[in-house]
């Protein structure tokens, strides 16, 4: 279960991002391009988890692989990114379940020791215990992530195969709260939900959610057999997520980087008038609905977003220690047992091509190439070259469209 956040801000975490380039802004007033070291390190520290979701990126098992990265391996890691400097790398604990594996704790105590951040991203399973949440917070976990894929249990647990955990998330949400956490949910943008998004926003509000991060589907593990949205349906989604953001929770989203150019478009917006005109219908029916729920808000919107991307900022460590430019970019960079994930990230061609923005087609001379740059993990998906255009983005699909022969 991938989680906790692609692009970070989070208050407790990450001290800022620049709203006009994206870039991360440390304490010292210094820019981070995110050349010489990530901002996320995802570390996928088991392939086990007891939920079967039909859309998991990690197409998780019961059982922990037998080649995953032992406790020595794992700390060594953690010495990697300690090594790094200050800022040093998020480390983002997950799965499968994180928490299935038997030394998370003394993983956890030992990154916290050596000053790197951690986070985890557990599956709502029993493992999911107090006495598990209050070690986390005992030894240094400020942030948790957990999925709610539905405002409906009959949704929500359809996608993770699991009836009765839908009222299992939300009392998680609640106890998570209790032990102080901060608390980020991540939903899956699919056919099956795009209409209750409205009710999963007023669900953010209502439980006093800290971060909604939305995923954005892309055909990798068993995702490839669930229907994604369209261009224009993510348009209208990201203007939707602006409103969001004004009802006291921070909103970010994964493989839609073209969540940026609307938010940053929505700031231009004179006052008064409030979407762009390439919202569409999908846009008006869940801002109807957000409103009729919670009413208007003036609140200023909460979408902070560093300009991150697959191999951006971001790199992902799978159970076995291949390293890829996220987890839903399946082009193996290398392996942590052999090689330096520094070395791995500072070197790698393609990385190296995909911090500088250097792209294909649309994506390659759109003016938003830095702030967005598009997914790469749909551009490798849908035409196998991850330098090329995002199928996602409303720009490209419209950029097509124009070069489509006339009709006589």
């Amino acid at each position: 279960m991938m989680s906790l956040t692609q692009t970070a801000e989070r208050v407790s975490i990450v001290p800022g991002v620049d709203a006009e380039s994206g870039l991360v802004v440390s304490r010292s007033g210094a820019r981070h391009h995110f050349d010489d070291r990530p901002l996320l390190v995802f570390w996928e520290a088991t392939k086990a988890c007891d939920l079967s979701c039909f859309h998991c990126r990690a197409s998780a098992q019961p059982e922990p692989g037998s080649d995953e990265l032992s406790y020595a391996e794992g700390r060594a890691l953690v010495d990697e990114l300690s090594a790094m400097g200050r800022p040093r790398p998020i480390l983002i604990l997950t799965g499968g379940d994180c928490l299935k594996r038997p030394d998370l704790i003394d993983l956890v105590t030992y990154a916290t020791e050596c000053s790197v951040p951690v986070a985890v991203a557990p599956s709502v399973t029993a493992q999911l215990s107090d006495a598990t949440l209050h070690a986390l917070r005992q030894h240094g976990v400020k942030t948790v992530s957990l999925s709610l894929d539905g405002a409906r249990a009959a949704t929500h647990d359809g996608v993770r195969g699991v009836a009765g955990h839908f009222d299992d998330t939300i009392k998680a949400i609640a106890t998570l709260k209790n032990c102080g956490f901060t608390v980020q949910i991540n939903t899956t943008v699919m056919a099956p939900n795009l209409e209750e998004l409205a009710d999963v926003a007023v669900l953010m509000h209502e439980l006093g959610v800290d971060i909604w991060e939305v995923f954005f589907l892309i055909a990798t593990g068993r995702g490839t057999e669930v229907i994604a949205s369209s261009p224009q349906e993510n348009e209208d989604i990201c203007n939707f997520l602006v409103d969001a953001s004004r009802y006291g929770f921070t909103v970010r989203t994964v493989e839609a980087p073209f969540f940026r150019r609307v938010a940053a478009h929505r700031r231009e917006l004179v006052e008064g008038k409030s979407v762009v005109e390439s919202a569409g219908p999908l846009y008006q029916r869940l801002h109807d609905r957000l409103v009729s729920q919670l009413g208007e808000s003036s609140v200023p919107t909460r979408t902070p977003s560093a300009a991150t991307r697959d191999g951006k900022g971001v790199i992902f460590v799978a159970a076995n220690g291949d390293v890829f430019p996220s987890g839903f970019l399946p082009i193996r960079l290398g392996n942590i047992r052999n090689q330096s994930l520094a070395d791995i990230y500072r070197s790698n061609p393609l990385l190296r091509l995909i911090r500088s923005a250097t792209f294909e087609g649309v994506c390659g001379g759109c003016e938003h190439a830095q702030l967005c740059g598009g997914s790469r993990a749909r551009a490798f998906a849908t035409t196998g070259d991850p330098l090329e255009s995002d199928s996602g983005c409303l720009l490209v699909a419209r950029a097509a469209s124009s070069l489509l022969p006339k009709a006589s």
